[in-house]
């Protein structure tokens, strides 16, 4: 029975949580967020063990899929919430591209240098190293990245800009539904529970899936609030509350997970899971808006977009261009991680040259290629291969 005490103790970290959510007691915003931040972490686990434990039965690109869109759900929320009220108050619109931008940069920029720095932390080893398979994902991200360079031109977000973005999406999905399952290698409580007869090991595994989503969608965006009226108490500007605090917490569940992954060694399946949190956020987070903010208006209407909110759209596809760039060759090495932390912190630091930093992700992004331009091929030959496998 010790086996099975790590699945209990994040079962319960997770009462606190959500108990206080329902209304059973009350407390002040920085205990409210250190209890919902714990609810989370909790939760987090549950997912980590059931994307592992649902491996058994579908493709790991599949599997990370799924865990990328539950893990990302209360971005979903807070980002649909200000799309909503957007519609009834324009300036709701700021905060919605500040919450999606700042999701998306927060991903590339903090995220995926944290895989390769926990690591060389725990192995020494110097880039992590994706399987070909995972090509798919990066040429579903280009795609989605190319034409994310169109939106601040157009001056809006509009239901055809979502309608394209989710045929992006979908013929991603429809792609890694063709990969098929392989024996993955479990520990730990995953290897319990990969352990139990086939009909038992499913049962067990959805409902640590819905458990674990439910907790999330349950106190993600209380979190994200009380980090935020927290943030407010200590004198913190709001604009950079919702463009960076709301999704820092909003992501935290995500951030949990993959650095779960890396710290036991499975750095590749932590990489691809954060490159596919990214296309369910470059596809899925930026279609949603236009169409909440349509049922919001009560008519077809699309999502304004001032120049402040264009050169923030322009700089997180450049950010997001780099990194796909960089990742062509399926390695992100240290060196790389450490050029994506430093230009993320670069922009956050000094936020009014978007533009110029904007033009200087790109043209890293060439000389990337330029440098590695005998292996870039390697991402479409395993998004190739990868569709011909059923």
């Amino acid at each position: 029975m010790g086996k099975w005490y790590p699945l209990a103790l994040a079962v319960l970290a997770i009462v606190p949580g959500v108990v206080l959510e329902l209304g059973a007691f009350h407390a002040s915003p920085p205990v409210a967020a250190l209890l919902l931040g714990i609810a989370i972490v909790g939760a987090a686990f549950l997912l980590s063990w059931a994307a592992e434990v649902i491996q058994l039965d579908v493709s790991q690109g599949l599997a990370l899929a799924l865990l990328a869109l539950i893990a990302i759900l209360p971005e979903y929320i807070v980002d649909a919430t200000f799309a909503w009220l957007a519609a009834k108050d324009p300036s709701y619109a700021h905060y919605a591209i500040a919450n999606m931008t700042g999701a998306n940069r927060l991903l590339i920029g903090v995220a995926w240098p944290l895989v390769v720095a926990l690591v060389w932390l725990r192995t020494r080893k110097t880039q992590v190293v994706l399987e070909p398979e995972h090509g798919l994902e990066l040429v579903a991200l280009l795609a989605a990245t190319v034409y994310a360079f169109v939106l601040p031109f157009k001056g809006s977000l509009s239901l055809i800009d979502g309608v394209i973005l989710i045929a992006v999406f979908g013929v991603y999905v429809w792609r890694l539904a063709r990969l098929p399952a392989e024996e993955p290698h479990l520990v730990g409580p995953a290897a319990q529970i990969g352990a139990l007869p086939t009909r038992t090991r499913r049962i067990v595994t959805a409902v640590m899936g819905l458990l674990a989503a439910g907790a999330i969608l349950l106190v993600a965006e209380p979190f994200a609030h009380a980090l935020i009226e927290t943030g407010t108490q200590i004198g913190v500007d709001e604009f950079l509350l919702v463009q960076w605090l709301a999704p820092l917490a909003s992501e935290a569940p995500e951030f949990v997970v993959v650095s779960i992954f890396a710290w036991r060694g499975a750095a590749t399946a932590a990489l691809g899971a954060l490159v596919s949190s990214k296309i369910n956020q470059w596809t899925l987070l930026v279609a949603m808006l236009p169409m909440i903010y349509s049922v919001g208006l009560g008519r077809v209407g699309a999502l304004p977009l001032d120049g402040r909110q264009q050169h923030e759209i322009l700089l997180t596809a450049a950010q997001s261009l780099f990194a796909v760039l960089l990742l062509l060759d399926l390695r992100l090495s240290l060196a790389g991680a450490g050029m994506l932390f430093g230009l993320f912190m670069t922009q956050l630091i000094w936020p009014d040259i978007r533009v110029e930093m904007s033009i200087v992700y790109i043209t890293f992004g060439v000389i990337a290629v330029i440098l590695s331009r005998a292996h870039v091929g390697r991402a479409f030959r395993g998004a190739r291969s990868a569709g011909q496998k059923r």
